[in-house]
């Protein structure tokens, strides 16, 4: 079976259906093929310090982890599983209370096992983050694939 190129469009809205991403209101702003954009909301429910109204920690590593993910499946064959190796986040400030986070990724190298991302979570401009991070997915095996389940169920392998 032929690889395919990534679609974009089924990237985007196999993240839509995640639980965790739609909890937290995770929203892909733009895809390319190796980088993109992605932000949540300040949401009241999301609050980890209440003395300062600051979204938990939790918060920006699942918008960094999502979007190194979503980065590197736009960098590989449509279908190909992946699952997060390592994920190294630095946080250098406390998110500002009110105001929605942000997190910006690419994905500068791929071998035929690991792909490498680098990425910025900030507030209201990339030139202030709040956190930056480098993260490896490991390709292949049984990770996540927006495609995975019509393939466990015999429509394919994957590339």
């Amino acid at each position: 079976m032929p690889c395919h190129p990534p679609n974009i469009p089924s990237i985007i809205a196999a993240f839509e259906r995640v639980p965790h991403c739609r909890e937290l209101g995770v929203t892909v702003v733009e895809l390319h093929h190796g980088h993109g954009l992605m932000y949540v909301p300040y949401d009241e429910k999301l609050i980890g310090n209440p003395r300062t109204g600051a979204l938990h920690g939790g918060v920006v590593t699942t918008l960094m982890d999502t979007i190194g993910a979503v980065v590197v499946m736009a960098s590989v064959p449509a279908s190909m599983p992946l699952a997060t190796l390592d994920l190294r986040i630095d946080y250098l400030r406390l998110a500002a209370a009110g105001r929605d986070i942000f997190a910006s990724a690419e994905c500068y190298k791929v071998t035929a096992h690991v792909a490498f991302v680098r990425g910025l979570a900030y507030q209201e401009t990339f030139r202030d983050p709040i956190a930056h991070c480098a993260s490896t997915y490991m390709l292949g095996g049984s990770g996540f694939s927006p495609r995975a389940k019509s393939e466990a169920k015999g429509g394919g392998q994957p590339c």
